[in-house]
């Protein structure tokens, strides 16, 4: 890893591009579960993934009840509740805030779990990302679909979780640990979709080329593309140089769901997404690792 914290011209034109693609991939994921059920979107697009990375697939001896857990979790857990909220929520600008909230629950789930030590400055980081939510909650817009939003939060927690799983791996590659969440999460999901929904064939068939652009996007675009680039700069700068610029991603995806889904920001949304993404942008300027599951 470079020993300089400054992020070249190039890579830092790469981090921008990153989190573009990440602020449209909310875009791409509400389109496509309008058109597909939820949970069948997610299996597609983990299934689709797998067959990218399927040759990475390696048995490690030793890990593999906590690499099975990290995969339930940051997989299917996370990405079915997650792509249900999107369906349910009306504001994908909403989603793209409430999504951060991984930040500081992962944090709290540190404290709880592996006994991790904060001080002040983070806890004033968690405080502001809750006490955000909680005046995004309560704005009457929100308010009618705050079940599609609770499904966001929740998934970041189930995602949070299997980050704790994810930490007691070693000696496993970023992209295997995708591999590995693909395969699990494909195979799983559809068993869920096939068991909770219905007209899965039937929305392949209508399906236009919005809803398998979207699909294509959400896999090649941000599993493959962007979450490969994330781990290329891991290797060369330290991740607190560069998580902040992440922040990037949720301001995207709020631009792109004003200007392309229509959404409509209240005063109250701004407010609290405001104070939510500075909570968030405390916290990950006090931590010293971060783990993505690239997915």
């Amino acid at each position: 890893m470079s020993d300089s914290h400054s992020i070249s011209g190039k890579h830092l034109v790469l981090l921008v591009f990153m989190n573009l693609v990440w602020g449209l991939n909310l875009i791409s994921s509400k389109i496509g579960v309008a058109q597909f059920p939820p949970i069948f979107f997610t299996a597609l697009r983990f299934g689709s993934l797998a067959l990218f990375l399927l040759p990475l697939l390696k048995i490690h001896r030793g890990q593999m009840q906590n690499l099975f857990l990290a995969a339930m979790l940051t997989g299917p857990a996370a990405f079915s509740l997650l792509f249900m909220g999107v369906y349910y929520a009306e504001d994908a600008a909403t989603v793209a805030i409430a999504s951060q909230m991984g930040v500081p629950i992962s944090t709290l789930l540190s404290i709880w779990l592996l006994g991790e030590t904060i001080r002040w400055r983070r806890t004033l980081g968690i405080t502001l990302a809750f006490i955000g939510m909680v005046v995004i909650s309560f704005d009457p817009r929100v308010f009618a679909y705050w079940e599609g939003l609770a499904l966001v939060v929740a998934s970041t927690f189930f995602s949070s979780l299997g980050v704790i799983f994810v930490k007691r791996l070693y000696n496993i590659r970023a992209l295997e640990l995708q591999a590995w969440i693909a395969i699990v999460g494909g195979s799983v999901l559809l068993m869920l979709s096939l068991l909770f929904e219905t007209g899965q064939w039937q929305s392949m068939q209508a399906a236009d080329w919005k809803g398998w652009t979207a699909l294509a996007f959400t896999t090649l675009m941000s599993s493959l593309v962007a979450h490969t680039a994330w781990y290329y700069l891991v290797s060369k700068y330290p991740v607190t140089s560069l998580s902040p610029i992440t922040l990037l991603s949720p301001l995207f995806g709020i631009f792109f769901g004003v200007t392309l889904l229509n959404d409509h920001l209240t005063a109250r949304m701004l407010i609290g997404g405001a104070v939510t993404l500075i909570g968030v942008f405390i916290v990950v300027m006090r931590e010293k690792k971060l783990v993505d599951t690239g997915t």
